[in-house]
């Protein structure tokens, strides 16, 4: 040890010090620890004469003071964490509550906008606003059977109820035509698109929609509107919501038509494969729209209302409830 310690003095090099100032530091030597202290000497001119170097063994009495000391400190903090926390969780579980209670309230809200909007819409051109219940779900089990994720399918889901929100600017004469519209008419038509992202534009919560107001009339190897897309440049829930909104237009009932049999509805949409259609998106729809169309075509019940709230309840109120249920626990 004290070999070890003589090293250490004559060590060839030495911490620096700015004049008047000293050097303090902890040292480590066969696991005792040493409080080594460096410091000038000043003589009567204020010069620095020499420099001191000093080791200074702890005590076990002095140790065990140090010791103890931390301890009492880390004690101390835990309890003071404790004690607040005990006191606030009451407040904290109030207000998480109050949270989520406000959420679901919102959420609600905000999900019967956009069901009272686009029934509102539907109604204008249709005795009924069954289109809008049947599109949203024939879009939702496509969704599902491409694996589309839960954020890009609550997207899908709003522009299925407001695709055709803009139409609400469109004039009674033209939107309600019971004929061909000729070109003029149809240039009309097509500013519903625009109409639409206007709408939607002004508030955050639906701007979602845009993706689908604004594609679903765009077709996969162009030549459709309102920005000539192609392909992959068509945002996917606007491809998947322009398979579903033709399939269940073909097998509708309208005033101006009868419905279509389930085998030239599907002739219709295999003709538009790759030019109006994702073929890969229709190849999957093909899958599944036999089931579909034994379930929902024509439907205008209530249970296709309540099938459709618990889609949206799944997709929608799944993060509110775990926040209701974490705050319960």
């Amino acid at each position: 040890m004290a070999e070890k310690l003589k090293n250490l003095f004559v060590k060839s090099s030495f911490p620096k010090l700015p004049n008047g100032t000293q050097h303090t530091e902890s040292i480590n030597i066969d696991g005792e620890s040493y409080i080594y202290i460096v410091f000038p000497v000043i003589d009567l001119r204020n010069k620095v004469a020499a420099v001191t170097h000093a080791i200074f063994s702890l005590s076990d009495v002095t140790k065990e003071r140090i010791r103890n000391s931390i301890l009492r400190a880390v004690i101390s903090a835990i309890l003071i964490v404790l004690a607040t926390s005990l006191l606030l969780y009451p407040v904290i579980l109030n207000l998480v509550k109050r949270l989520t209670l406000f959420s679901t309230n919102l959420l609600d809200a905000n999900l019967q906008s956009i069901s009272l909007l686009g029934s509102a819409i539907a109604k204008r051109d249709s005795d009924t606003d069954a289109h809008n219940y049947r599109v949203s779900i024939y879009s939702v089990k496509l969704a599902e059977a491409v694996g589309l994720d839960i954020e890009t399918t609550r997207r899908l889901i709003k522009g299925a109820f407001l695709h055709d929100v803009g139409k609400i600017g469109i004039r009674d004469n033209i939107l309600l035509k019971p004929a061909k519209l000729d070109e003029e008419e149809f240039a009309v038509m097509k500013k519903h698109v625009q109409h639409g992202l206007d709408i939607v534009d002004r508030s955050t919560w639906l701007a979602d929609a845009k993706d689908v107001a604004g594609g679903h009339h765009e077709k996969y190897a162009g030549g459709g509107y309102p920005r000539n897309l192609q392909g992959q440049d068509i945002p996917v829930v606007a491809r998947i919501f322009a398979i579903a909104d033709v399939f269940d237009a073909l097998t509708s009932k309208r005033p101006y038509k009868e419905p279509m049999s389930f085998e030239k509805t599907m002739a219709i949409l295999n003709e538009g494969k790759s030019t109006h259609f994702d073929p890969d998106l229709l190849e999957t729809f093909k899958e599944i729209a036999p089931a579909l169309y034994k379930e929902y075509c024509g439907r205008e019940d209530d249970g296709l209302h309540k099938e459709l709230d618990d889609i949206l309840q799944h997709y929608f109120a799944t993060d509110v409830q775990s926040l209701i249920a974490s705050a319960q626990k």
